[in-house]
């Protein structure tokens, strides 16, 4: 009888990490069966999804608690298919708010109960440990100091590494995607980066925008690129450099997407803090981390952060390798000061890159072959 495998992911990010598990299960279970809630990687894996995706995605707290009917009837219905196949196992793929409470309900049902990508509960909201305990065997982690901090409290735990250190090069070429972009290779560039949302790209444009216009005065030598993933980023960012009065030679060119090459190409990148700090630590890029939101909103998060630092860089490698600027320290002097400063040390751009492959190295784990042989080791050892 084939073996049952039971997932639930439901953003874009989990369900590229669930279509990698499956593909690398499969190698070990070729006639395994997969059902559950994924998205169109992991049904073309071959999952049968119950439900769509994207009614389990939900933005920000308004609409969150708009959905709660919905979300409840979803997962009312998702436990009782998971109780009728008796699966061999259940994952749950990120999304901790829905993926939490399942876990606990299938865990009752005597399922073995995974988690697969740690909250960041080493930042903030430690207490949520305690909700873990209850509703994972076993948590999956992407960093390599998680698992100690579960352990601690009782809760299984494994490195499995971090997904996109598997993707990205050691070492970019640089020199070839110039080429593909058309720009001089002694050129000096700066990726202006505001962020993927609405909210995110409103609060940095103009302050990003600023940055470029004090760092065009220092250096005039210097270009910018900004790579917009939407319309509506793109409108705000336009709308930001018409209010600084750009002209039609500022030396900023705007793209639609590409945020890597933009990153590759660069000398050094201003961006948002993200997950797309990461991605330019894994691209050996020197970066100047900036964020701002609701003043209500970061005096809650600040009293509830446990690091003095929010860049993943920075947490990472336990201390402010690149610099940050949050709230009212996030304008457009300072950032274009900590830019500059990147210009102008050699040295310290050599010991940073240095910096960030070893933590390449360390995350470049073959995520999903480690994620799939820990699931496959809890299956072995069959239900309590």
């Amino acid at each position: 009888m084939a073996t049952c495998i039971a997932m639930v992911a439901g953003e874009a990010s989990g369900d590229q990490l669930g279509s990698r598990l499956i593909a690398a299960i499969r190698r070990h279970l070729p006639d395994a069966r997969f059902v559950g809630i994924g998205g169109p990687g992991m049904q073309r894996e071959g999952m049968e999804s119950w439900f769509p995706a994207e009614r389990l995605a939900v933005n920000g707290i308004g609409d969150a608690l708009r959905r709660v009917p919905e979300l409840l009837g979803i997962r009312r219905q998702l436990l009782a298919r998971i109780k009728a196949e008796q699966p061999a196992i259940f994952i749950g793929i990120d999304a901790p708010d829905f993926n939490l409470g399942v876990e606990r309900r299938v865990k009752a049902m005597r399922i073995p109960t995974v988690h697969y990508v740690s909250p960041s509960v080493w930042a903030w909201r430690g207490g949520r440990v305690k909700k873990i305990r209850t509703s994972a065997d076993h948590i999956l982690c992407l960093f390599p100091f998680e698992p100690e901090l579960y352990e601690r409290a009782g809760v299984a735990a494994t490195f499995v590494g971090h997904p996109l250190a598997d993707e990205f090069a050691l070492e970019p070429d640089r020199a070839g995607v110039r080429e593909r972009l058309c720009l001089p290779r002694d050129a000096k560039i700066v990726a202006v980066m505001p962020g993927s949302r609405n909210g995110e790209v409103s609060r940095l444009a103009a302050d990003f925008v600023g940055a470029a216009v004090r760092i065009h005065e220092a250096r005039p030598d210097v270009r910018f690129l900004v790579p917009l993933v939407t319309r509506d980023t793109r409108t705000m960012f336009e709308q930001a450099m018409h209010d600084a009065s750009l002209g039609p030679d500022f030396p900023m060119t705007l793209m639609f997407g590409h945020s890597h090459d933009a990153m590759i190409a660069s000398d050094v990148v201003m961006l948002a803090s993200g997950t797309a700090t990461l991605e330019a630590a894994f691209l050996k890029r020197p970066m100047v981390i900036a964020y701002k939101m609701a003043g209500w909103t970061f005096s809650i998060v600040k009293r509830m952060m446990y690091l003095p630092y929010v860049g993943l860089p920075n947490i990472l490698c336990r201390e402010f390798v690149v610099p940050e600027h949050l709230q009212e320290d996030c304008e457009p002097t300072k950032l274009a000061n900590a830019v500059l400063k990147w210009l102008d040390d050699a040295d310290g751009v050599v010991a940073l890159q240095k910096r960030f492959m070893d933590l390449h190295l360390s995350l470049r784990q073959d995520n999903a072959s480690r994620a799939a042989e820990a699931i496959l080791s809890l299956i072995g050892r069959g239900r309590r």
